[in-house]
């Protein structure tokens, strides 16, 4: 597992300048999209929060067969996770707190409900080369159930737009985020946002 090229910068910054990162390791421990429910909601405690709140972005390769195929969502003692599923190795990703999510190509304004919203871009799209999906929500205002959730308010569609795909991401409050890329199952792989209950 690694963590690709975190970057921190102002909220005005371009794209390109988010995306200048070198890629670096991740220490092992740091977190996988494995079973976040459970007894570890009430027993784990939880450490001190060393994460942030300005963009995170990583770099990879383009590949023809990355493709989105689902979102999910997960609750931790310490942090709620959203998990975007693709077909194959880590993408490049942006992730950052915006005033209004939007969507890409049309500039339509996204309802995302929450005291903040972080806009998720994950640098695949949602369907094939042929143009057929690979993933389309049920209900794109929301993509998966958070209710009850601490920090999570809503995940809602913002759309697949020239290889890209948008995520909008309710929270509570500009809480602190993480952002990893998780190998596998199989060729597949994970984007992974995990924001903290707390600061």
């Amino acid at each position: 597992m690694r963590r690709q090229g975190w970057v921190a910068a102002g909220a005005g910054a371009g794209l390109a300048a988010l995306l200048l990162a070198v890629p670096a390791a991740m220490p092992a421990g740091a977190g996988g999209a494995g079973a976040v429910r459970g007894a570890s909601i009430a027993s784990t405690a939880c450490p001190e929060v060393t994460w942030g709140s300005t963009p995170e972005s990583g770099r990879a390769a383009p590949r023809a067969d990355r493709t989105v195929t689902g979102v999910r969502s997960g609750r931790h003692a310490c942090f709620d996770r959203l998990v975007v599923d693709l077909t194959s190795s880590a993408p490049a990703y942006l992730v950052r707190y915006v005033g209004r999510v939007t969507e890409d190509g049309s500039g339509r304004v996204i309802p995302v409900r929450g005291g903040a919203r972080l806009q998720v871009t994950v640098f695949a799209p949602a369907y094939d080369g042929a143009g057929h999906l690979t993933y389309l929500p049920a209900n794109p205002r929301e993509l998966t159930g958070v209710a009850g959730y601490r920090t999570f308010r809503q995940v809602a569609w913002a759309g697949t737009f020239e290889g890209y795909t948008n995520l909008g991401l309710g929270v509570r409050a500009r809480l602190p985020f993480r952002v990893l890329q998780v190998a596998g199952p199989g060729t597949g792989s994970r984007l992974v946002v995990d924001v903290a209950h707390t600061w």
